[in-house]
């Protein structure tokens, strides 16, 4: 018996009314399609349910049968067909005798050599792809040794941050009043009463002597 071809790398596009099978590129999935192969035992069944449909009776009957004996012949006829579809695939696709994939020829086959471009690559092509990838990694350490922010000012950045309203966070050009709320924008010192020591704006005790803000 011959060894059954293309088991891994098809679909199966078959129907009632007949066999169809598309067959595919191990390495880059491309395909082909088969000629359609009719199934006459289930155009014959097709037929008579329609018709039955319309007459009833006998012919609904016999309708029946035909799908009964479709069924019973459906195992040998997609055989036949899936091998009459091997054969006539067979000649859109190279067999590589060193891995045992199909491939198509188009792109992943290598003519000059007889097997498939992944155990024989096509040396044009892989030298027009390690220089491009040479040229990125190239392109990226040059990146790195040219200051790409030299004109970025980071004290400029740093001040204006910091330049916002403290109670209501409104960018601010200057001056000492916010344009927005009105209010002062350098919160005024606050001192302990006990001791004299400068006081955080929020602190609710002296940070020295304990004493309560405003105690």
């Amino acid at each position: 018996m011959a060894m059954i071809q293309f088991t891994r790398n098809y679909s199966d596009r078959s129907n009632n009314y007949g066999f169809q099978f598309e067959f595919h590129c191990d390495k880059c999935r491309n395909g082909h399609m088969s000629p359609f192969i009719a199934n006459k035992m289930g155009m014959a069944a097709g037929f008579l349910k329609a018709a039955g449909s319309f007459f009833g009776g006998s012919l609904s009957r016999a309708a029946y049968a035909g799908e009964h004996v479709k069924d019973a012949l459906r195992g040998s006829a997609w055989d036949d067909a899936y091998a009459e579809a091997v054969e006539e695939g067979k000649k859109h696709f190279k067999h590589c005798t060193r891995c045992g994939q199909w491939v198509c020829p188009q792109a992943c086959w290598n003519e000059s050599r007889g097997l498939c471009e992944g155990c024989a690559p096509d040396l044009q092509e892989e030298a027009a792809h390690i220089q491009a990838k040479v040229s990125v990694e190239q392109a990226w350490d040059k990146a790195r040794k040219v200051d790409q922010v030299e004109s970025l000012d980071m004290k400029a950045h740093r001040t204006a941050a910091a330049s916002a309203c403290p109670h209501c966070n409104a960018r601010v050009e200057g001056g000492k009043f916010c344009s927005e709320c009105g209010k002062p924008l350098a919160a005024a010192k606050v001192h302990c009463t006990q001791c004299g020591a400068e006081m955080k704006p929020n602190a609710r005790f002296c940070g020295e002597c304990g004493t309560a803000r405003g105690g």
